[in-house]
């Protein structure tokens, strides 16, 4: 591409030398009446005959040929770089100390309790069910006769009678008394008092050092490298030379010469650490063990013994006898012959000959 656009601006110079006038700047200068030949710039005679005369004809035709050239280019690479600075460090020791404190337990203390748990038993249930089962027997058929039979029975007749009775009974009768009875009764008082309880607290005592610190900043410096110096091919410009042979301008190409060329410089970006130095207040925080006093109260209770009197209520029983009549029933029984009649039944009739025994089978069924 760039190849093209060089053949392009030599051309253009070309055209600019070698153009005279208007009309000599056609076709590369090539139609110029001052470069034609004398006897085809002469009149013609015969016009027809002008016109159909032939004659071999050249032209110039551009022909694009293509060139490969290789060439370098350059382009901005980023390259990062490492620094190593020393850098002070410090790091925190710690320290293990011990203080005595008074602290407080809980001592499980065990209690057996019991509690009532319902829980649920599958208890085997037996369930007697029946099923009928259909079976033949042979069944005896009776002939059943009655007859009229008198008899003499005795049926006893009761009868209450009631006769008077006088009993004594001892009734209860309750008293009611009272007396004086001295009892003795404990009532509480409650009395406040006082005691010294000592106690340990922990006051925060702050106070602030100054301390130095190592930090700092990472700075981008962008630096700038010069690209390498390379040798390049220029082709200086040519020149058009008229041919009277063809009666048309040659281009003569200029002769090519090396000259040295400084390639576009490289930028570079990379970081660099700038340590600084910074005093800095750090507060450290003590706590500083004071023991103090505290009044803390507490009740006493005390039972104190008292004497009053009260009435008590007791009961004083005795029996008074009385006499009381009720009437008692007694049965009398008397013997009655009473004469009845009933039907009998007469004997059963006799069974077929040749018949066979009853049989009752009997079959049950537990599910």
């Amino acid at each position: 591409m760039k190849t093209a656009k060089r053949f392009a601006v030599l051309f253009a110079l070309v055209m600019w030398a070698n153009s005279g006038t208007t009309t000599e700047a056609g076709y590369c200068g090539a139609a110029r009446y001052t470069c034609c030949p004398t006897d085809v710039c002469a009149p013609s005679g015969d016009y027809c005959q002008a016109k159909s005369s032939c004659k071999t004809m050249y032209k110039t035709v551009r022909e694009v040929v293509w060139d490969k050239r290789e060439y370098t280019c350059c382009k901005t690479v980023h390259d990062i770089v490492f620094e190593q600075v020393p850098v002070t460090c410090r790091k925190k020791v710690f320290e293990t100390c011990y203080r005595d404190e008074c602290f407080t337990v809980c001592r499980p203390v065990y209690q057996t309790c019991y509690k009532t748990v319902n829980y649920t038993v599958c208890k085997p249930c037996y369930q007697t069910c029946y099923k009928d089962v259909c079976y033949t027997v042979r069944k005896p058929v009776y002939n059943t006769c009655y007859r009229d039979v008198c008899y003499t029975v005795c049926k006893p007749c009761y009868q209450t009678c009631y006769k008077t009775c006088t009993y004594k009974i001892c009734r209860p009768v309750c008293e009611t008394h009272y007396r004086d009875v001295c009892c003795t009764g404990y009532k509480t008082e409650m009395q406040t008092c006082y005691r010294d309880v000592c106690y340990t607290i922990c006051k925060p005592v702050t106070t602030y050092k100054e301390v130095e610190v190592c930090c700092g900043e990472w700075k981008t410096v962008v630096e700038k490298i010069p690209g390498p110096v390379i040798e390049k091919c220029v082709c200086e410009p040519g020149t058009y030379n008229w041919d009277p042979c063809t009666c048309c301008c040659i281009y003569t190409p200029g002769c090519c010469k090396k000259v040295q060329v400084q390639c576009p410089c490289t930028t570079i970006c990379r970081k660099v650490w700038c340590p600084k130095t910074v005093i800095r207040r750090i507060p450290c925080t003590t706590y500083v063990t004071e023991c103090c006093t505290k009044r803390i109260p507490y009740t006493v209770c005390h039972r104190v013994p008292y004497t009053f009197t009260k009435r008590v209520p007791y009961t004083c029983t005795r029996y008074v006898e009385e006499c009381r009549t009720k009437q008692v029933p007694y049965t009398v029984s008397t013997m009655v012959r009473l004469t009845c009649t009933r039907r009998a039944r007469s004997s059963p009739a006799p069974c077929r000959p040749n018949a066979a025994p009853p049989w009752f089978p009997t079959r049950s069924a537990i599910w």
